[in-house]
């Protein structure tokens, strides 16, 4: 059997009644904001607050410890610098110098690069000689180098490579941490063909540290290791003659070496022009002796004729006899 439930008769709603319920549901919710306002509001202050303390504990900017960090100096970067000398030494003995120097250099830590010795027609020795040295000991090693002899030449230089150097080391760092994550996307790789395409592409990453790293080697000793070129020779330096004005001696050997220069040009000329006449003489010759006399002649010309005959001809008049005189008379 089912229970009957009880009908309550609903009563109708008074005006009065109403408008008190209306008025307290809008009291509660000016409470209810005011109240959520106050604790949002404290919420972030704590958070903050929160905050505040992690950082300070953490040395975040801002705080004490993060003050004194951003009032520290930076840090100064070491300087990278390339030197490099020339030096061309007058000495006695060239070998005994050369053992100075090698002993010099030894005892500084350095060590000989390339040598080359060389001799004159008069019997000088000429050595060539390249040394490294460490860069502390440089400007002592040159010291006693230039008091091997005498000094007749000096030319030093300094290249200053810092921004290299630093470029390449970022760099250097820059390619390994690819090459790490090339070899991280090979250990997760599953399909063959993005294995292989990942090993051309670390083959290739390698390729360039491996450059980067050889380029940072060759800075490291170039700036670690100063470069010396030491010239000894045993010929001893002419000495440049005064100037002086000029005089009548010195015109006069002038003079005669431009005629001493003018007849050697002369000499040449004509011997460059002798080949040529003799040629020309030895045609004419031909000419007259050997082809001239072969040729036919011409006849001689007809005599003239005229209406009542051809004209006598002119005899040759006779030749007088000894004791007679011309005209007849003795």
């Amino acid at each position: 059997m089912r229970a009957r439930r009880s009908v309550r008769p609903v009563r109708p709603v008074r005006p009065a009644h109403a408008l008190a319920g209306l008025l307290l549901a809008a009291a509660l919710a000016l409470t209810g904001c005011s109240a959520a306002d106050d604790s949002g509001g404290s919420g972030a202050g704590d958070s903050n607050a929160a905050a505040s303390q992690a950082d300070a504990k953490e040395g975040a900017p801002g705080s004490g410890a993060g003050g004194t960090k951003a009032s520290a100096a930076p840090k100064v970067t070491a300087s990278h610098i390339i030197r490099t000398a020339s030096l061309t030494v007058q000495v006695k003995d060239v070998p005994k110098a050369l053992d100075a120097a090698r002993a010099s250099t030894e005892n500084a830590g350095g060590y000989i690069g390339n040598e080359t010795t060389t001799r004159d027609e008069e019997g000088h020795e000429d050595t060539r000689v390249v040394l490294r040295v460490p860069v502390e000991k440089y400007e002592q090693v040159l010291a006693d180098l230039e008091g091997t002899g005498k000094l007749l030449d000096r030319n030093a230089k300094a290249q200053d490579v810092t921004d290299q150097v630093v470029d390449v080391e970022s760099r250097i760092k820059s390619q390994r941490a690819s090459v790490a994550r090339i070899r991280e996307l090979m250990d997760q790789a599953t399909k063959l063909s993005d294995v292989v395409t990942l090993e051309g592409e670390l083959s290739s990453r390698q390729a360039d540290l491996e450059a980067l790293l050889a380029q940072q080697a060759s800075l490291k000793d170039r700036t670690g290791l100063a470069t010396i070129t030491l010239s000894l020779s045993e010929t001893p330096v002419p000495k440049a003659a005064e100037d002086d004005e000029p005089g009548f001696v010195d015109a006069l050997a002038g003079g005669w070496d431009a005629f001493v220069t003018m007849l050697r040009w002369l000499a040449v000329a004509f011997g460059a022009v002798l080949p040529f006449a003799a040629v020309t003489a030895l045609l004419v010759l031909l000419w007259l002796r050997v082809v001239r006399p072969r040729l036919p002649r011409r006849p001689a010309p007809a005599p003239a004729t005229t209406a009542l005959g051809p004209l006598p001809t002119a005899r040759p008049a006779p030749e007088p006899t000894r004791g007679e005189q011309p005209g007849g008379r003795e």
